[in-house]
């Protein structure tokens, strides 16, 4: 999962902007940063599960076609269909 941005430089600025000393600022920034971002997902995330997803289907359907015709086979040869022989 990629992560969301998040102006640290901006918010750093607008603490010390208010009075907050730098060393704080940027600890404060950082800890906001990971809360925001943690856990976001974004267009790219869902784009790649989408995909994931699509080829989890066709596989299903693939086996489900095969088993199709297996079984479509199977109910011939057992019913005498097999060409008289």
């Amino acid at each position: 999962m990629t992560s969301a941005a998040f102006d640290t430089l901006e918010a750093v600025e607008t603490l010390r902007e208010a009075g907050v000393e730098e060393k704080q600022a940027k600890a404060i920034a950082r800890t906001m940063r990971d809360a925001v971002t943690e856990g976001v997902v974004t267009k790219a995330d869902l784009r790649a599960a989408v995909a994931e997803l699509k080829a989890d289907m066709f596989k299903a359907v693939i086996g489900i076609v095969v088993a199709n015709a297996g079984l479509t086979f199977a109910i011939v040869r057992l019913l005498g269909g097999d060409g008289g022989q």
